[in-house]
């Protein structure tokens, strides 16, 4: 099964790589989103936690260990397809982001129909995948 990750090229200040959900949460905390974007963003957040599972409703630990992070299966296409705007955003805000795709994330903490948490081995493969085009917007 082949599994995949949308994050940041720039670690946060806790040296971690966010993901595609909390890039753009992230803009709309800080008041970075225009009016429109800003609606778009809220209605797009209510669909996905409308539609899809909080992995920590299932596992309240599975982000506990270091490094853990979301992946989404490569089958999930509405949920792969529905990202799609999230990264448009993105681009638009100057976000630069990559695509990771792997067929061992590492250990799973927790798992559902849609995606997988999990602690990447300590090796370049695992802990990045293997590496799509960087989109540097700009």
């Amino acid at each position: 099964m082949e599994f995949i990750r949308y994050q940041g090229t720039a670690p946060n200040r806790h040296g971690r790589f966010p993901g595609v959900f909390a890039l753009a949460n992230g803009l709309a905390a800080t008041g970075r989103l225009d009016p429109a974007d800003a609606a778009r963003h809220r209605t797009s957040n209510a669909a996905a936690n409308a539609l899809y599972p909080d992995p920590t409703l299932a596992s309240p630990d599975c982000y506990a260990p270091p490094g853990a992070r979301s992946w989404f299966k490569a089958s999930a296409t509405h949920l792969l397809e529905m990202t799609q705007g999230y990264l448009r955003l993105l681009d638009k805000y100057g976000i630069g982001w990559i695509e990771l795709r792997s067929t061992s994330p590492g250990t799973i903490t927790q798992e559902d129909d849609v995606q997988v948490v999990a602690v990447p081995v300590d090796t370049a493969e695992h802990r990045d995948g293997s590496r799509a085009p960087l989109h540097e917007a700009g």
